[in-house]
């Protein structure tokens, strides 16, 4: 794990923050592709958001004000450029074909190598709403404690637990209506 106060340390410092976002990248690129994926289910969808995030958190850099952790803060731009390819994806597709079928392109991927029961369980999340996708995949996959999620989506506790209960709710009644 890298150390958090002397990567920021470094990112403030004009001659360091190549060097130091270079790390940042190094450290995170992994852990946020697979919450990326989780979102936007395809592996070059995945890529081209990753690619966006760490754009975004470069031209960023200098408004991070160290209030959070630097993981929380790529999290949340993460989250939000997921969030925001998936919503102009929906309306380009509606507009184009009328649908928006995300559970066919996760089975069509190449990189999915899961049994049914995985494609119905990917099928379920991917009924969620937004929202309660992030939350869901945030607490069963990163198994990130609800604290952590406060921070890092501007969200009260109470408001994570509630959105987590009514994801297990929905996936269970996915389960059982399509078992």
């Amino acid at each position: 794990m890298i150390d958090e106060a002397r990567i920021i340390t470094q990112l403030k410092d004009n001659s360091q923050r190549e060097k130091a976002f270079n790390t940042l990248v190094h450290e995170y690129q992994e852990v946020l592709y697979w919450q990326i994926r989780r979102i936007v289910i395809s592996h070059d969808d995945s890529d081209d958001v990753l690619q966006n995030t760490f754009l975004k958190a470069w031209q960023a850099i200098d408004e991070f004000r160290g209030e959070s952790k630097i993981s929380s803060w790529l999290f949340r731009i993460a989250v939000n450029e997921s969030l925001g390819f998936l919503e102009k994806k929906k309306r380009s597709t509606d507009i184009i074909s009328g649908t928006n079928d995300l559970s066919s392109q996760l089975v069509s991927d190449p990189y999915f190598d899961g049994d049914e029961t995985q494609a119905l369980f990917q099928e379920a999340i991917n009924q969620l709403p937004n929202k309660q996708k992030v939350v869901f995949n945030l607490k069963y996959f990163q198994e990130m404690k609800y604290e952590d999620m406060s921070q890092m989506l501007g969200t009260s506790i109470g408001a994570l637990k509630a959105s987590y209960h009514h994801a297990v709710k929905k996936i269970t009644e996915y389960f059982q209506q399509n078992d």
